[in-house]
């Protein structure tokens, strides 16, 4: 029975290759029969998550509380020194110059990235904004926000911030950071259903070790990663319980 894994869709774009590599090398490396599927977009993928298809997820950290309180699933590894954050940026040709010049109406373009934007709703409170008085526009990608900025079809935009700096460099010359979140511990996790924590510990041993090996190295450089770390349960809860939180 070959084991189902898939990545969030928030990924960029020009991560994609390295997801098929790393889940080629894995296979071999675990001697597991793992099949990567890509989902478009986040109703598609709860779905299958729903359904019980997925075994392995390189999941957000919005879907880590369904994942372990509804679906029985476990933390395995995060990359190293890796952390979600949240940029709002304007068109650098914007009269706006700080989040509170930003006024009630304001069209703020986002994606389904969940806890993208609930980061830049927090980031937005200073400027009294909330869902009440500004108007969402809903974008597929962050690539997308770029372009809505870019057309003065939005007023500001809310980034991941790795996204972001994944821009081109023209594309970046062209927008204007007006706040980036710091808040550290909240990332994205490789985490195992079910049927796969028979090999947790070993799944976890070859995860951390893959920096060690020249292969291995050349894929996570591919990922834009430098290594991978564990995550235990108790972090993991932490992650949750403050997502939940924020989230209030």
């Amino acid at each position: 029975m070959s084991h189902l894994f898939t990545v969030s869709p928030d990924f960029t774009p020009d991560h994609l290759s390295g997801w098929f590599i790393f889940n080629t090398w894995l296979q071999r490396a675990s001697d597991l029969p793992i099949h990567l599927q890509l989902y478009d977009d986040f109703a598609s993928q709860r779905a299958a998550i729903q359904a019980d298809k997925v075994d392995l997820i390189y999941a957000n950290p919005y879907d880590a509380a369904m994942l372990v309180r509804d679906k029985g699933f476990k933390p395995l590894v995060k990359p190293t020194g890796v952390s979600d954050e949240a940029i709002i940026a304007v068109n650098a040709a914007s009269s706006v110059t700080c989040v509170e010049d930003l006024r009630p109406g304001s069209v703020i373009a986002v994606t389904e990235d969940p806890d993208v934007k609930m980061m830049g709703m927090i980031m937005l409170e200073p400027a009294c904004l909330d869902k009440s008085n500004i108007t969402l526009a809903d974008c597929d990608t962050y690539v997308l926000i770029a372009k809505k900025l870019l057309k003065n079809e939005a007023d500001a935009g809310i980034f991941l911030a790795e996204a972001f700096n994944d821009l081109s460099s023209v594309v970046r010359n062209q927008l204007r950071i007006l706040v980036q979140s710091k808040i550290y511990v909240i990332h994205h996790a490789l985490m195992a259903g079910p049927r796969l924590l028979q090999h947790r510990e070993r799944l976890q041993q070859l995860l951390t070790g893959m920096a060690d090996d020249p292969k291995g190295e050349g894929i996570l450089e591919a990922l834009k990663f430098s290594g991978w770390e564990v995550v235990d349960d108790e972090d993991m809860e932490f992650m949750i319980d403050l997502m939940d939180t924020l989230g209030t």
